[in-house]
């Protein structure tokens, strides 16, 4: 009789740890799925801001159709895309182009001084910072939850969930210091 109890003792044990490593995979899980909201919302905030920044330079910058057209091109491919892989590349090529259109936008004095233009350009940079930020939280978060998954013995459980994939920077001008001349 104690022989069963000492059993059923162990399984309990053994059933709860499982339950255990299962709940802490699907706690890690929820957190990644928040973590990309977060980024979402930021990003949403960034493709809300780039039409209202096209209009206002459209009235200054009439001989640069084709750089316009070029950010409002990148930024509707943008909106479309799915996931953090697939996002990562099309924020890489808006950025880009809002590198090229603010570039562009520093030989139009006038422009510059618009003030509706500014500060629509700080609200843009004041979302940058936030998407980096955001960006950070989730790959810190995606790489606990893939770090849980994936050790032993939560990796005997973890069958049935997916590896979060990170958000990175798929831009290889992007990943360059830049030079700073005097």
């Amino acid at each position: 009789m104690t022989g069963l109890w000492i059993t059923l003792g162990v399984l309990a044990i053994v059933a709860l740890w499982l339950v255990s490593i299962y709940n802490g995979l699907i706690r890690a899980r929820n957190e990644t799925q928040n973590s990309w909201s977060q980024i979402d919302v930021q990003l949403k905030r960034r493709h809300d801001l780039i039409p209202n920044l096209v209009e206002t330079a459209k009235g200054y910058m009439q001989h640069e159709a084709e750089t316009l057209e070029r950010v409002i091109a990148a930024r509707n491919q943008a909106t479309q895309a799915k996931g953090p892989a697939q996002a990562g590349m099309a924020e890489a090529a808006l950025g880009t182009a809002l590198t090229g259109f603010f570039g562009l936008a520093e030989s139009y004095p006038d422009l510059k001084a618009n003030q509706n233009f500014l500060a629509l350009q700080e609200e843009l940079s004041s979302t940058e910072n936030r998407i980096s930020f955001a960006r950070q939280a989730y790959n810190d978060s995606a790489t606990t939850y893939n770090n849980k998954r994936e050790v032993f013995p939560a990796n005997m459980v973890s069958a049935s969930f997916d590896r979060a994939e990170m958000f990175e920077l798929e831009d290889a001008t992007e990943r360059q210091v830049p030079k700073v001349g005097f």
